[in-house]
């Protein structure tokens, strides 16, 4: 199974990036791969995702799952974040937004991104997936310190790419 190339298409205007590439695989292993967030670190292409903590897949629109983080500009290094499905219709799409949980009182706030995959059968056995990263509903306050996007274009391409890797490693025979 492969993956053709990662082709970039960058809107800044509408705040947000996005990328496509096509897998060798239907979209049901593509998005069982997704659904799974223990396979979220070794589809990351920055390396700032660790590891689920919570090891649950995800299962409906409205769950949180959490992962553990690191990024050198973070002011902890290494920090957890909770996600809240925003999306789930397996198997054409699945989105969330990435936010924190107060340790003390387990309160979930969110800065306003979401990642969203969406997927397009293009033939047999073959996914069309386009991954976009939207920070439209990012307030003006979180703005002040935080750049948008975090990450260069190619972030989304190596994800992508590792996200194909991996599904095809999960439908070889």
């Amino acid at each position: 199974m492969s993956s053709g190339p990662a082709s970039g298409l960058t809107d800044m205007e509408t705040e947000r990036v996005t990328a496509s590439t096509t897998i060798e695989a239907a979209p049901e292993a593509v998005f069982a791969v997704l659904a799974d967030p223990s396979a979220h670190a070794d589809i990351d292409g920055t390396g700032w995702v660790r590891e689920s903590t919570d090891g649950d897949r995800i299962t409906a629109a409205g769950q949180v799952f959490r992962m553990a983080m690191y990024h050198e500009n973070h002011p902890d290094k290494h920090y957890k974040i909770a996600n809240l499905v925003e999306v789930f219709d397996e198997p054409r799409a699945i989105a969330w937004q990435p936010g924190t949980e107060s340790p003390e009182t387990g309160e979930l706030s969110f800065g306003g991104w979401i990642w969203r995959y969406d997927l397009e059968t293009t033939g047999p056995s073959r996914t069309t997936v386009t991954l976009t990263y939207d920070w439209s509903a990012v307030p003006p306050h979180v703005r002040e310190y935080l750049q948008f996007p975090p990450f260069e274009q190619d972030h989304l391409d190596n994800s992508l790419k590792h996200l194909s890797d991996l599904v095809a490693g999960n439908t070889a025979p």
